[in-house]
């Protein structure tokens, strides 16, 4: 008696997870409906979409640059900024304002395509890392890939807002450092200590929605292990932690 299977008895292929909403509808959910946003984010991960768009926004900022600065103006402003200044001569300060003028709106282009995507990779592995460790949340990469690449959709809006104050305010009093007043540093007086102005930095409007909109996705990764305030209390941890870190390097090294 034949003991081969037959077509009706091999179990069905397992579905894959769909996704419900469209690239571009992740992009308008994650900032208006995240929660149900990031659950689709989870279903079936992706970030092409919003990598794009931060790519396509930092390119138009970065022309927008380009056209209103005068690097040279620019580069011999942070020159003598910088703690170096009182100890180069006039002919190595030309030579080095020379070099920036010169490279600077190739770095600003160059940025915008490569940073984003080293800074989501470098964020995704430690998200990962946190949740995993402190929550079991067993999250992999993949995902955790996705959610955080969508969670950097505010920074698309940052750019709009910058392209906005780059038009209005005159070239000379904007500060490419600081462009856009929503962090605390924008409040502190001139002249604080680097480590004082680095701390202001982080501490962003943007920045926080963005580590929101990461908490608000983890837990949609895993909703059973993520309750109540632990995904944000994790993800705000790391957060200050890594501000702490920033700060303090900036002390050592100012």
């Amino acid at each position: 008696m034949s003991t081969t299977p037959v077509a009706s008895d091999l179990p069905a292929p397992e579905a894959q997870p769909q996704a419900k909403i469209s690239p571009f509808g992740r992009i308008i959910g994650v900032l208006f409906s995240p929660k149900a946003t990031f659950e689709d984010i989870v279903r079936k991960p992706s970030w092409v979409a919003p990598y794009v768009l931060l790519i396509i926004t930092g390119v138009i900022v970065g022309v927008g640059v380009d056209q209103r600065v005068n690097w040279r103006t620019f580069i011999s402003q942070e020159i003598e900024k910088s703690p170096q200044a009182a100890q180069l001569s006039a002919d190595q300060k030309e030579r080095r304002i020379e070099m920036g003028t010169k490279i600077a709106p190739y770095t600003v282009y160059l940025g915008t395509v490569i940073v984003p995507l080293i800074v989501i990779v470098i964020v995704a592995a430690i998200m990962l890392g946190a949740y995993n460790l402190m929550a079991g949340a067993g999250v992999n990469f993949r995902t955790a890939f996705g959610i955080v690449a969508h969670a950097y959709v505010p920074l698309a809006v940052a750019h709009i807002l910058f392209l906005v104050v780059l038009f209005l305010k005159p070239p000379d009093t904007l500060d490419l450092n600081n462009p856009v007043a929503t962090n605390l540093a924008s409040f502190l007086p001139e002249g604080i200590p680097k480590w004082l102005d680095t701390m202001g930095k982080n501490i962003d409007i943007f920045v926080l929605w963005i580590v929101l909109l990461i908490a608000v996705g983890f837990q949609g990764a895993n909703p059973r292990r993520l309750k109540g305030a632990k995904p944000y209390t994790i993800a705000f941890g790391t957060f200050i932690v890594w501000i702490v870190v920033r700060t303090g390097l900036s002390f050592i090294f100012s």
